[in-house]
């Protein structure tokens, strides 16, 4: 098992190559969670032996947040990668001066999208009234996703020089159970499940030539952000990831085995199958 991330292998490319037209259609999904968890987790596999033997996870406590996020939208940008050429689907937009990113955004012939990944293995989820609950605490996810389409909506028309209108998702990925008791006003909670119909089911409001137009608007950076940042290259960040995740399952199955193995050699000592010590 190789103990080195390589890290090393993300360089930033040349500046007059980052702001080449529709750059951002070559960016992947999760990519700006996964350059931040990169960042946040070191180049290398810290580990010692031991820890690796025991399945200590390589990630660090502040990385796992950027992990599991990075999961998320790795997997709702699979459900996206099914739909049809007539959709035009962007990843990881960066937006504004900061790191704030849309996960998702989706163009096609019934509308503009702006979908929100929200990772939460094995939780309960509920929803009603503008209210968020993973496991009974609150998130502020309604209102973020709501202002995060309202301003890809006034970006998106300046770019293309007449009013248009974002329609906000809130994707949950891995929850046990997910309760939308009351629909919000301006965004849709869905499941990976129902992401596809409920985008593909709605009146047809573009054309092929408005998907077009705004499509490529999308894909400039410069739409987004008035100085558009430094992008990594895609391919280099998601192998990095993916040796990362490698390596984080690689521990997740030795810590199963071990909660396995220890319970039944104490049941077999215990029996006179093997030896106490």
């Amino acid at each position: 098992m190789s103990a080195e991330v390589p890290l090393g292998d993300i360089g930033a490319p040349d500046v007059a190559d980052l702001l080449q037209p529709g750059q951002l259609a070559h960016r992947l999904p999760g990519q700006s969670v996964m350059e931040e968890l990169l960042e946040v987790n070191g180049a290398r596999d810290e580990r010692g032996l031991l820890a690796r033997v025991f399945g200590v996870s390589p990630l660090q406590p502040e990385s796992r947040p950027w992990y599991s996020g990075a999961v998320g939208e790795r997997a709702v940008g699979r459900t996206l990668a099914a739909l049809g050429p007539e959709w035009s689907v962007l990843h990881a937009v960066p937006v504004g001066e900061k790191s704030s990113d849309i996960d998702h955004v989706v163009i096609g012939p019934t509308g503009i999208f702006t979908i929100n990944a929200k990772h939460h293995p094995g939780q309960k989820v509920w929803t009603a009234k503008g209210t968020f609950m993973v496991a009974g605490s609150r998130y502020p996810y309604v209102r973020n996703a709501e202002h995060e389409a309202a301003r890809a909506g006034k970006l998106l028309s300046s770019a293309v020089g007449h009013d248009v209108v974002a329609r906000a998702a809130i994707v949950v990925v891995g929850a046990q159970q997910v309760t939308v008791k009351e629909k919000h006003r301006a965004v849709s909670v869905l499941t990976r499940n129902e992401l596809l119909r409920w985008l593909t089911r709605k009146p047809v409001v573009l054309s092929t030539d408005q998907v077009a137009v705004l499509a490529a608007a999308a894909a400039e950076p410069a739409t987004w952000c008035r100085t558009p940042s430094v992008l990594q290259e895609p391919a280099a960040v998601v192998q990095a990831f993916e040796n990362l995740h490698r390596l984080v399952e690689q521990a997740r199955r030795r810590r199963l085995c071990w909660a396995l193995s220890v319970p039944a050699a104490v049941l077999a000592s215990a029996a006179g199958i093997l030896p106490p010590f």
